[in-house]
Order: C-alpha cells, then structure tokens, then sequence
C-alpha cells in the first residue's frame, strides 16, 4: 500500500503565487515561472559551505583514484547522467571517473520505466555493475528526498565504505539523514504543482555543475579559466584548443595550429612556450611528474 504522505514533501506543496497560472496570458505565465526560478540560485548560495566540504572529499577521491558516482530517477537521474557524461570532454578525463546512474538505466533517459524508482535492489545490482569501492563518493539526487533507488544506493554504499552524499530540495528528509554529507537546496513549491523537472531541477543542475566544475578545477583541469584539458573531438573543439593556445602564449595562429598538430596536447603547447622546451619527450615527462598541473608546474619547476 502506498503510505506516502505528500504533504509533508516541500516540493509537492501547492505554490500561492500560481494558484491562477491557468487564467494568465503568455507573457504573464512566463514571468510568473521567472520570478520563481530567481529563487533558485539564492537557495543554492546559503548552503554553499555544505557543497564546498562535499567538493573537498570529492578532490580527496579523485586523487586516491576513486570515483563519483551519481544515483537518481527520472529528472535527477537525468541529471546527474548529463553532468556525467559532459566531464571527458570538457576535462579531458576518464569516463569511468564521473559515473551517472539512472533507475531504468539508459532507456529510462527518454521513457519513463515503470516502477524503477522504486527498487532497492536494483541500485545495489547497478552499483554492483560497475565495481562500487570504499574509494568513490556516491551523491543520491532525489526531489523528494526519499526516492527508494537512491535510498537503496547511499545505504549500499556507505555499508562498504564509501562516502555518499545528496542533492535534495526538501526539508527534512529521508535521504538527507541518510548520507555524510547532504546538500538541502530549499527551493520552495513549484511553480506547476509537484512538477520538479522545473525549481527543483535547476538547482540540481546547478549544484552539479559547482560540484565537477570546482573539483576539476581543484584538480587542475583548468588553468587561469581556460578548459586546458579539453578533448578536441570535433571541429569546435579543435578551434578552441589552438585558441587557447594563443591566449597563453607568445605563438602567432599559425604556430600554435602547428603545434597543436605535432604534440596533440594543449598544455604541452603551452609549457614549451613558458619554458622554451621543444622536445616533446620532456614536455610529456614534465607533465606526468606534476600530474599534468600547469600552475604546480610553474610555481615547482627549476629548469632540472
């Protein structure tokens, strides 16, 4: 039987701001979904201290070699798959290293499977899948707070070790009292009643594109604000790469384009031009010596 009492999760409450959203012109919806989406970055910034000690034990596995690993259903599944699946490429990493987990699995990206959410078992069986460790972090998304997949994972994973984390948007919840570090985004009722994909999702987006984006950068994926370890794979990207080479160095277009071509990677481009190195064997060995870090570079390196 379902004994879910919705009233008690804040985002299923009904908005007073919206009651007649229905009657309203065009023009008029859409400032009404406005005003309540500028609600979403300011929750986001009162819990900011939370998201930086999460951030910290996420830098803390990466460098231990662990992993992070997202766990959801439906709109924060497909959430935290999009984060996911947007590292290599911007940061040039593993795609083993940022690991989105969707109840359903992949066909739940753009079908709802029926009932998935609701199985336990079935997130410890995908955790399973893909090797879960005391090394990685695992972060539960779930409006709600008390979604039984999600559940299901932090519990699995904190049983073995692993650190978890969440990202919720309702008080007091389940999940939040479930995990070592959770993230409580309050972003009030929705502006369509229980329709999460809106205020609620948002802020997940948000919180994940903080949680990555400063890890790598941590991680030094990112040099001044530039994305040095991207993954050229397509014509946009390739452009980018030499562009970023002229930003941070002395090399006309021309030469940045052939030196992008001869190394094939950006932050060797570059070195050769802060430390007039050449020999792309060196070059590679530089790099491999401070784990690819330009600025430990810079601030360690005596020309040895």
């Amino acid at each position: 039987m379902n004994d879910i009492n919705i009233k008690e999760i804040t985002t299923e409450l009904r908005n007073e701001n919206t009651m007649n959203i229905d009657t309203l012109s065009t023009i008029e919806i859409l400032k009404k979904i406005n005003q309540e989406d500028k609600i979403v970055p300011l929750a986001i910034e009162k819990i900011l201290p939370d998201i930086s000690v999460l951030v910290d034990k996420i830098v803390c596995a990466f460098k231990q070699k662990g992993r992070l690993i997202y766990m959801g259903a439906g709109t924060s599944g497909r959430i935290g798959v999009l984060d996911a699946s947007e590292c290599p490429p911007t940061f040039g990493v593993s795609r083993n290293m940022v690991i989105g987990l969707i109840a359903g699995g992949k066909k739940a990206l753009v079908t709802a499977v029926e009932r998935a959410e609701d199985s336990k078992e079935l997130a410890i069986i995908d955790l399973k899948k893909i090797k879960i460790s005391a090394k990685d972090v695992v972060i539960g998304i779930a409006a709600s707070g008390r979604t039984p997949y999600v559940l299901g994972g932090v519990e699995y994973a904190r049983s073995i070790g692993a650190i978890t984390g969440c990202i919720t948007t309702s008080k007091n919840s389940i999940l939040a009292s479930s995990v070592d570090y959770p993230i409580v985004a309050v972003t009030g009722a929705e502006v369509v009643t229980g329709s999460t994909r809106m205020k609620s999702g948002t802020a997940q987006k948000l919180i994940c594109n903080m949680l990555t984006t400063t890890s790598m950068i941590k991680l030094g994926k990112v040099y001044k604000n530039l994305m040095v370890d991207l993954k050229p794979t397509n014509e946009k990207l390739i452009s980018r790469s030499i562009s970023i080479i002229c930003e941070l160095t002395s090399y006309s277009k021309e030469k940045a384009t052939q030196l992008f071509y001869e190394y094939k990677d950006v932050k060797a481009v570059i070195l050769s031009d802060l430390f007039d190195i050449h020999d792309k064997k060196k070059l590679d060995a530089l790099l491999k010596k401070y784990n690819r870090n330009l600025n430990t570079i810079i601030k360690e390196y005596k020309g040895e």
